[in-house]
């Protein structure tokens, strides 16, 4: 329950009157990007995901194979991008829909 003191603000959307904390959680979660990987799991930050495919890596001379395991992904706020870190590689961004939740 909201508290007696808690500004109200008007949501122009369902036409209601809210607790200021409720409408920003509520706009908050309509601006997050979902995610999903290539069998459509939703991704989050901190999950590991596994390569579904060799991957040629641009610039760095290197081949990721399929069954690599990536470790800790960040989402990027782009529904098909996720920055990450491997060893020997800076900079790493995988699209999702190369990557499989574990």
């Amino acid at each position: 329950m909201a508290d007696d003191d808690e500004d109200y603000v008007y949501d122009e959307d369902s036409g209601e009157w809210l607790p200021a904390s409720e409408l920003t959680a509520k706009r908050a979660a309509a601006d997050a990007v979902e995610v999903r990987d290539a069998v459509g799991n939703v991704l989050a930050d901190g999950d590991s995901v596994t390569l579904i495919k060799d991957l040629d890596v641009k610039g760095a001379g290197q081949t990721l194979k399929r069954g690599t395991v990536i470790p800790a992904i960040r989402l990027t706020g782009d529904a098909q991008e996720i920055d990450c870190r491997y060893p020997g590689i800076k900079g790493l961004v995988l699209r999702a829909e190369f990557v499989r939740k574990r």
